[in-house]
């Protein structure tokens, strides 16, 4: 019951915050659409640890905002080596090893090597993910762990 409850906030404060309309009618349209949704994954069977896994919060509030800047640091870098010619472009591939042990951490992992600019998780497998590096910074900073690691933490707590 508390996770169904859980998957009701989340849906319903998802739906006003993109709603934008705080008028009566479409707060009671969300109200049972967010409802309707809660009854349909509880019937089938979907709302678990693994469907809303709760106890990841509190990871997720550290690693997001460490995404968010390494994001960002490597919008620059991209946007620096397409403005100045000189600065060297070394695409490559290479492999990560792989520290989690869920699948859901390995697809976090690789989504999070995707959404940073300059590389691009190639394949997903069981010991390593195969990755395209624009350059040789990019491949380093990968291979450095760092990120794996931070994911690999959202997993054990």
């Amino acid at each position: 019951m508390k996770r169904a409850l859980s998957l009701f906030l989340l849906l319903f404060a998802f739906w006003l915050f993109l709603s934008g309309h705080y008028d009566l009618w479409l707060i009671g349209l969300g109200f049972v659409s967010s409802v309707i949704a809660v009854c349909l994954a509880r019937r089938m069977g979907i709302i678990d640890a693994e469907g809303l896994p709760l106890s990841l919060v509190p990871g997720l509030l550290r690693y997001a905002p460490w995404l968010f800047a390494t994001v960002i640091r490597a919008n620059f870098d991209v946007a620096r080596r397409i403005l100045h010619p000189r600065l060297p472009i070394a695409p490559r591939v290479i492999r990560v090893p792989v520290e989690q042990r869920t699948a859901p951490g390995q697809a976090s992992y690789a989504n999070s090597i995707t959404l940073t600019p300059g590389t691009i998780s190639l394949e997903v497998g069981d010991e390593e993910i195969e990755v395209h590096a624009l350059s040789v910074d990019a491949a380093e900073d990968l291979q450095s762990g760092e990120m794996g690691r931070r994911v690999a933490a959202l997993e054990t707590h």
